[in-house]
């Protein structure tokens, strides 16, 4: 009987995330759905009728997809704005996540190593920065990495170079701005991972001759794989879709699929168009994640039987 006292209780636990992801994920992306489907012609409505209610025939718009992936005025396939944008937006949001696990690691694994009373303390300077806006924080990137900054002016004042370094509105301030917002998504999965690690394993290596590299290699990356792998995606997914770091210290060649979804939906006033960039590019991330946790799924059953 308590048992079945019991599973009311269970339901509830699970249901409230469930209602969570229902009422601010899943609903969300039905409605940029079917905006994605609408014919706007010159109306500024988004919300129009896909469904004629005289010949039950549902009138769907699929030129808003076709648009991104097809260059209607030569016909080229995968050689429009929108799939540059895209492919940018990858390229720049892989290299900040390596950016972030290069130089989160050493940190994370730094912190899981320490004492556990100085512990609190360096878990409160990697979420120190939360404490303050987001856009000052980007803000302040911008006054560092200006023509007339502080870099240039320490390196100037040290006689390092004549005049002032382009470091604005480059490669580069893009990527040091992401990696900096997003290097504690990366720090925080790896600490808990590895705080949890047993460190005789690194012992035992040492005893049997493993170099500490090779002890490092083969015993503590392995048992971290799951905390890179959740540091990773943490990075990864929001870099992706990222707009305010690439509009305020990234340069026109700099444009991702964030901005060119803001443009589209405010400046040239196609929400439809906006919306199919948007399912597109939720796609593009949840696509390959739900392949790779499918197959992961299935794999760890097999191993531990084996």
């Amino acid at each position: 009987m308590s048992i079945f006292k019991r599973i009311p209780g269970r339901r509830f636990v699970i249901g409230v995330p469930f209602g969570w992801l229902l009422l601010f994920f899943l609903l969300p992306f039905l409605i940029l759905l079917y905006i994605s489907f609408v014919d706007m012609g010159g109306d500024i409505q988004p919300f129009k009728p896909i469904w004629d209610a005289q010949t039950g025939v549902l009138k769907l718009k699929y030129e808003n997809y076709n648009s991104i992936f097809r260059n209607i005025d030569d016909g080229l396939l995968f050689q429009t704005l929108y799939v540059e944008a895209y492919l940018r937006s990858v390229w720049y949001a892989l290299c900040t996540a390596f950016l972030c696990l290069f130089l989160g690691y050493p940190f994370a694994y730094f912190i899981a190593r320490s004492k556990p009373s100085v512990r609190p303390a360096l878990l409160m300077l990697v979420m120190l920065p939360f404490w303050t806006s987001f856009l000052l924080r980007v803000y302040a990137w911008k006054g560092i990495l200006a023509d007339q900054g502080v870099v240039n002016r320490i390196l100037m004042a040290l006689g390092l170079t004549a005049e002032p370094i382009q470091m604005l509105y480059t490669d580069i301030s893009m990527l040091v701005g992401m990696t900096y917002v997003y290097l504690p998504f990366m720090v925080l999965p790896l600490y808990a991972n590895l705080v949890k690690m047993d460190f005789r394993l690194l012992e035992a290596a040492h005893d049997l001759g493993a170099s500490p590299f090779h002890a490092f290699w083969l015993v503590t990356v392995p048992l971290s794989k799951a905390g890179i792998i959740a540091g990773f995606m943490l990075v990864f997914i929001p870099c992706v879709g990222e707009f305010v770091i690439p509009s305020l210290l990234g340069g026109p060649e700099n444009i991702m699929i964030g901005r060119v979804v803001w443009d589209e939906m405010f400046a040239s006033n196609n929400w439809p168009r906006a919306s199919a960039l948007a399912v597109a590019m939720i796609g593009l991330i949840i696509v390959p994640l739900a392949i790779y946790y499918h197959y992961t799924g299935d794999a760890a059953p097999t191993a531990e039987k084996s």
